[in-house]
């Protein structure tokens, strides 16, 4: 099979444009991203010892909790310049692509794509990515795949008291339409999905049994913009406790999926 290429938007984004080594740390919104997934990742994962493949892992931003949590982690990522991040996690790197990796059949406990969907508009480079995690894991084995919520950008640009405006408005509204960003400006090439797209696609993909959770919950345009606005540190604040406490309280209601910043199935290869 020939490796594909990965987009050359993206490559510069995350070359160039933006440090993704920060964007968790940096930001109360990122943070709360990060804390959210570490509580559903943690909720479902296998005990130790456990093997897991972090494809389109970046610059290792779970990897290193994953690490100190114990577990064999193996990370795959397009951009060089992650690799080189990475391996100071403690994680084992190499140069690869979602759609084709180089790791051999049911060889992971867990594999994580916790990237790589959102950044394939085509369904087809999608299906392949989670044909290879599922190829990859072992029977049994745990698939937690995110995706960007199809609203995201509506609720971030509405908080961020600009949306209104007229450019901003078309570009949002084609999101809305299409669910794809062209990358032509700040973010770069991406899909946007609903709750039920993502559970469709995982579960088509054979895992049964999928489960998908509002990762941020819907109070997170709130802190993103409250911190835009003052320009302070809301990391360790009052109303970061409340958004982290509504994410929690949020999980039962699935009405409220389309609320969140991002989304994350979590479902099992068939044993």
């Amino acid at each position: 099979m020939t490796s594909p290429e990965v987009a050359p938007e993206i490559v510069r984004f995350y070359t160039e444009t933006i440090d993704e080594a920060d964007r968790l740390s940096t930001t109360a919104d990122g943070r709360l991203e990060l804390v959210r997934t570490q509580e559903l990742l943690r909720r479902h994962l296998p005990p130790l010892p456990a093997r897991i493949l972090d494809v389109g892992g970046g610059p290792g931003t779970h990897a290193r909790w994953l690490v100190a949590d114990g577990y064999d982690v193996h990370l795959v990522d397009p951009i060089p310049r992650h690799l080189t991040q990475a391996e100071q996690t403690g994680a084992t790197a190499e140069l690869g692509d979602a759609r084709h990796l180089s790791a051999e059949d049911a060889s992971y406990d867990v594999v994580l794509l916790l990237g790589p969907l959102y950044h394939l508009p085509d369904r087809t480079d999608r299906d392949r990515a989670l044909a290879e995690a599922h190829r990859v894991l072992k029977p049994g084995g745990l698939l937690a795949a995110a995706g960007i919520n199809r609203y995201a950008s509506l609720f971030e640009h509405t908080a961020f008291a600009h949306l209104h405006k007229e450019p901003l408005r078309e570009s949002i509204s084609g999101i809305l339409a299409t669910q794809i960003h062209d990358g032509k400006k700040a973010f770069t090439k991406a899909y946007f999905h609903s709750g039920a797209q993502l559970l469709d696609e995982v579960t088509t993909a054979n895992f049964p049994n999928t489960q998908v959770y509002g990762i941020e919950g819907p109070a997170w345009s709130l802190l993103a913009a409250t911190e835009r606005h003052t320009g302070e540190s809301l990391t360790d604040s009052p109303l970061f406790e409340s958004a982290l406490t509504a994410a929690r309280m949020a999980e039962p209601y699935p009405e409220l999926l389309s609320a969140s910043s991002h989304l994350l199935a979590v479902g099992n290869r068939p044993a």
